[in-house]
């Protein structure tokens, strides 16, 4: 048996108007070659420019990461040549990074797992590479376009820690508004590195590196096939070469790209048209209030302080505005009905009709008072789903319905009471009928809806005609 370690480099494109260096528009087309400029194609004499919200981006996503802040940012050079580099650099950072040393909280299975991140930091995307049998096509859109490279410690060891891991990264780049993090357009991608181990070693295996992978189905199947591959390979007396791999989703394996290069092949050097930028403790503090709870310390506050189960839990805090939803509904009502009316009706009519709750009609208050009157017995749980799709396809409020409607339940006691009774007395013979045990109940019931044109509350109905037959 070998012990899998697998370590992460996710890249994400921040949201920012303009590119990382240049004034170019940073915005997602299929059009190629529609959003660059000079300093984007690496035109002789060019100067960077620094993109302010892109700094402040990363920085919200290292602070997010629990990471140490540098005093001074500082750019640096990444020298290689490649068609999708114009420059024949990378302008990125390698010495003092925007966060070092952080971590991330994620669930697998029954257990926590903390996360170690190695360093998170910004540098600028590339080009993009279109091959075909014969040729090669360069869309120059993405060169220069903010990007956010995360790299964890060699610290995960199964492809669902990965994909667990994935998750809660892209929560928390949802969450703090800094990237739409689409892998769909190339938004989001994943490097892995994977080797493997003796049980009893001390020392790490032969480390391979597959590339850009861009959906986190195929994040797992690539780490699948790899941990199977190197097994085979090790169980015959083989060695694992140093390289990089690429994922082929359609035959569903890695094949070789290349021998992998080490850092000191790209000659990093500090960028020398950046000057290093120290930031203050105002900027900071800044960053620091626009952070907000994110999915892991709200699942534990759901959990422990409004008693629901993990599961409801991780249901809503899947997107954010889910989350403030639910926190918005529980300040008048009991956070289990609220979650249970939000997870299965509200969400259940929103994947139905393909909308999102921006589009949802029904604010927490007014979700608040449909719930409110359930608890309080005014109307029943199935009137109070009637309601609400009502309400949410006529655009009036449920309270409003309830009254228009006329559909409020009777819950007073003795009104029901007059009823049961009026009703016991005409069906005299049947109350014989329900002592011998004749199913003979839910007649009586529907007599007592039937009077009471289905107003009268179920449960105390119910409990108040056990209680008249007994007396007989």
């Amino acid at each position: 048996m070998y012990k899998v370690v697998i370590g992460l480099e996710i890249h994400c494109e921040l949201l920012t108007n303009s590119k990382n260096f240049s004034s170019s528009r940073n915005a997602y087309t299929e059009s190629p070659n529609e959003n660059l400029g000079p300093v984007d194609l690496g035109f002789p004499g060019i100067l960077p420019v620094i993109n302010k919200e892109g700094i402040k981006k990363a920085l919200k996503v290292a602070t997010a990461l629990h990471c140490t802040i540098p005093e001074v940012i500082v750019f640096d050079r990444k020298n290689y040549f490649y068609p999708d580099l114009p420059k024949g650099y990378q302008i990125t950072q390698n010495e003092s990074p925007v966060g070092t040393n952080g971590y991330l909280m994620i669930h697998v299975g029954e257990e926590d797992k903390k996360v170690l991140i190695h360093d998170t930091h910004l540098e600028e995307d590339t080009a993009s590479l279109e091959h075909y049998d014969n040729y090669s096509l360069i869309d120059y859109n993405r060169a220069g376009v903010p990007l956010l490279e995360t790299v964890t410690e060699p610290c995960l060891s199964s492809a669902e820690e990965v994909v667990a891991f994935l998750e809660a990264l892209r929560s928390l780049f949802l969450y703090t508004g800094v990237s739409d993090a689409r892998s769909d357009r190339g938004q989001m991608r994943c490097d892995v590195n994977i080797s493997l181990m003796e049980e009893n070693a001390t020392e790490f295996g032969t480390k391979v590196e597959m590339k850009n992978i861009n959906s986190f189905n195929n994040v797992k199947e690539a780490i699948r096939y790899e941990i199977k591959r190197q097994t085979e390979i090790l169980n015959q007396g083989g060695k694992i070469i140093q390289e990089t791999r690429r994922y082929d989703d359609k035959d569903m394996c890695t094949y070789s790209m290349r021998e992998k290069v080490d850092a000191v092949d790209y000659k990093y050097f500090q960028e020398p048209n950046i000057v290093p930028i120290r930031l203050t403790e105002d900027f900071l503090e800044e960053i620091r209030k626009e952070i907000p709870k994110l999915q892991y310390e709200r699942i534990q506050i759901y959990m422990e302080d409004y008693g629901l189960s993990r599961y409801d839990a991780t249901i809503l805090v899947k997107e954010k505005e889910i989350a403030e939803y639910f926190e918005s509904t529980i300040e008048n009502t009991d956070p289990k009905n609220a979650a249970n009316w939000i997870n299965s009706v509200i969400l259940g009519y929103l994947n139905k009709n393909d909308m999102s709750l921006k589009d949802l009609f029904i604010t927490p208050k007014m979700l608040s008072e449909l719930i409110s009157m359930v608890e309080n017995g005014k109307i029943s749980s199935k009137q109070g789903k009637e309601i609400l799709y009502k309400s949410i396809e006529e655009k009036i409020e449920p309270t409003i319905l309830v009254e228009k409607m006329d559909v409020s339940q009777i819950a007073d006691d003795t009104e029901i009471r007059k009823i049961v009774i009026e009703v016991l007395d005409e069906n005299e013979n049947l109350i014989e009928d329900y002592r011998k045990g004749k199913r003979v109940f839910d007649f009586f019931i529907g007599q007592i809806m039937k009077k009471t044109k289905g107003k009268a509350n179920p449960s105390m109905a119910s409990a108040i005609l056990k209680e008249e037959i007994e007396k007989r």
